[in-house]
């Protein structure tokens, strides 16, 4: 039963904000939508101390749901050390991220809204975790993507707000179209959509099967969890408030794509095509982000592609069959991308929503606080030794270089160390651009501390206790959280996992040269960060020439979608509307109108109204019935 209070708590957080926010007294919204997360968190920390969940797991049948035929499905929950891992990033992150919201959205009208929407994201991440089968994870799926939309055009009368929200919905229904394919071809393959049963099966299940319904799967994945070529909406949902950005990347929606897959890990590994795939579209989405993040202005636009960088470090875990390496760099990541993120809102916040870096800088003195803040997720990002982001990074590419067999596997792991040089430069840029102290000559000056902000307001400020402290817990789990992973303290997490999964605990001996691969991580993680150091000494942004100007464009992808696929549908679209609808439709149907008129209008005038007239009419009919019957 404590499985099912692990979401009725967010919902009821949802319901009451949602019926009676706005009625409440103004904290209120906030407090109540906290405090649901929070008994949430507390619930899920009572669960995870049975010993049966780190076990055979625990499961919650609630009801039949589907029974036809062969076909049944229940509606169930099950807590075993994946969830379990999972429901404590979500309720863990999404805690803090709420009391930090408290703060974040003091001030906004529509905080009652907004406390609301978040319960429900909440609950719908953990009903999409805690699934028993398939076709309960898949209404967690759905409403996730529902409550995204929701929260991206949280500000719908912004019109780019809007924008991303629609962009995000639309996007992600394209990836959704696969998963529900593939879940259908499940559910006739296997008769069944529970977890186990499809575990149990896919041993015995033929290959080319295995594969039509992965890479389906894996369509539905790379939209929800923003991956080539369907990450475009990822970025454009910066428009939301930074609290949503921190929790859509880091702890809920984007990771749902990272955690189907472990879900279904034995059905993936039994498909060695889709998991060369899954591979390989994860390090090129890695390396791809990456480079775009080099150039990009907006501060929450470079810590999107962050996260699309860094999931695609997930996937290409995932593919490698590492999947523990992959669950414990989610962890990892979900901590110390929130910080980023929280801490960018933290500047926002005190620099009246100004966000472009090339008008920030010199923002270490007065916000010295968000600044170490940044700097420490930063550094776990880079990969900076020892820090959370280290142990996971490393893992990873540690076991792509041990799944190795052939120049093009090892390009893979080549891909991952490149990347990993490319996340320092990024992130080193955008804490020089943020707080580092501008030039005098500098051509866009950010905004003076002494003067303060537009129209004379308060200038850059610390933030308040209730955004600061959720910075600091997530900082100090940055800097500590990676040696869950870690074999010095006997890697507890990790071992969980890798128990679940059923995989070897690390390569063969011998096989793998673990110290050297170390090393060449922490220099690529340490040549970043001095490259960026040197290239944007003293605030200067580094143009990058040329291709500077072809990673802004983004390697012309979307300039690619709007002249193949935006373009045609929407000039098709203008034919329809125009041509068809207005002209042949509504022509049609307006002539038919016309032609109705004109004869009443013809017929009218034989209703003159004078009896005279009428009797008239009757005598010329009489004459002409009797001179037919005559000339018979």
């Amino acid at each position: 039963m404590v499985l099912l209070f692990i979401i009725l708590f967010p919902l009821a957080g949802w319901l009451i904000n949602g019926f009676a926010g706005g009625r409440l007294p103004p904290r209120a919204p906030g407090l109540v939508g906290s405090a649901s997360v929070g008994l949430s968190l507390t619930a899920a920390l009572v669960a995870v101390q049975q010993p049966e969940v780190w076990r055979e797991g625990l499961t919650a049948s609630l009801f039949t749901w589907i029974s036809a035929g062969e076909f049944s499905a229940r509606a169930s929950l099950v807590l075993d050390p994946l969830s379990a891992v999972m429901t404590l990033v979500v309720t863990g992150v999404g805690f803090l991220i709420h009391i930090y919201s408290i703060g974040y959205m003091a001030e906004d009208p529509g905080k009652s809204r907004y406390f609301a929407y978040l319960n429900l994201f909440i609950a719908s991440m953990l009903v999409l975790v805690l699934a028993g089968n398939l076709l309960v994870m898949f209404v967690g799926w759905e409403l996730v993507g529902l409550c995204s939309y929701l929260l991206i055009g949280f500000w719908f009368d912004r019109e780019r707000a809007a924008d991303a929200g629609r962009k995000a919905f639309i996007v992600n229904r394209i990836g959704d179209a696969g998963f529900l394919l593939g879940i259908l071809l499940l559910a006739v393959t296997v008769k069944s959509l529970d977890f186990k049963a499809i575990a149990d099966a896919s041993s015995s299940m033929a290959v080319p099967v295995a594969t039509a319904i992965t890479l389906l799967l894996f369509v539905g994945a790379t939209g929800k969890s923003a991956q080539l070529p369907l990450h475009v909406w990822l970025p454009d949902a910066m428009e939301g408030p930074t609290p949503v950005s921190a929790l859509i990347h880091a702890a809920t929606m984007v990771t749902a794509g990272v955690y189907m897959i472990g879900r279904l890990h034995p059905l993936f590994t039994q498909a060695e095509l889709t998991l060369g795939v899954v591979a390989a579209v994860g390090a090129a989405t890695a390396f791809f982000a990456a480079t775009v993040a080099l150039v990009e202005h907006d501060l929450k636009r470079v810590l999107a592609y962050s996260t699309i960088s860094q999931l695609g470090y997930m996937f290409l875990a995932m593919g490698v069959a590492a999947a523990p390496a992959g669950m414990f760099h989610l962890t990892t990541h979900a901590v110390f991308k929130a910080l980023l993120f929280l801490a960018a809102g933290s500047v926002m916040h005190a620099m009246h929503g100004v966000i472009d870096m090339r008008r920030l800088g010199g923002l270490a003195r007065p916000m010295r606080w968000t600044a170490l803040g940044f700097v420490i997720g930063a550094a776990a990002l880079a990969g900076f030794p020892f820090t959370a982001g280290f142990f996971s990074k490393d893992l990873i590419l540690e076991r792509a270089f041990a799944h190795a067999r052939g120049w093009g596997s090892y390009l893979l792991w080549a891909a991952g160390v490149a990347t990993a040089f490319i996340t320092a430069v990024y992130i080193t840029r955008a804490a020089i651009l943020t707080f580092a102290p501008p030039p005098s000559h500098h051509d866009h000056p950010p905004f003076d501390s002494a003067q303060g902000g537009p129209s004379g307001s308060r200038g850059p400020h610390e933030a308040p206790p209730e955004m600061g402290w959720p910075m600091a817990a997530l900082a100090a789990l940055s800097l500590g959280g990676g040696f869950l992973g870690a074999s010095a303290v006997g890697a507890p997490l990790l071992h969980s996992l890798e128990r679940f999964f059923n995989s070897a605990p690390e390569p063969e001996a011998g096989a793998v040269p673990v110290l050297a691969l170390t090393l060449v991580s922490v220099s690529a993680a340490l040549a970043g960060m001095l490259a960026g150091l040197w290239l944007y000494r003293g605030r200067r942004d580094a143009s990058l020439s040329a291709l500077g100007q072809f990673l802004s464009h983004k390697w012309y992808i979307e300039d690619l979608y709007n002249a193949a696929i935006v373009g045609p549908l929407r000039r098709g679209a203008q034919f329809l509307a125009s041509t068809v609808e207005l002209g042949i439709i509504d022509g049609a149907v307006i002539g038919v109108a016309g032609a109705v008129r004109q004869a009443g209008a013809s017929f009218r005038r034989f209703q003159t109204g004078y009896v005279r007239n009428y009797a008239a009419v009757l005598l010329a009919g009489t004459v002409l019935l009797l001179g037919y019957w005559l000339t018979r």
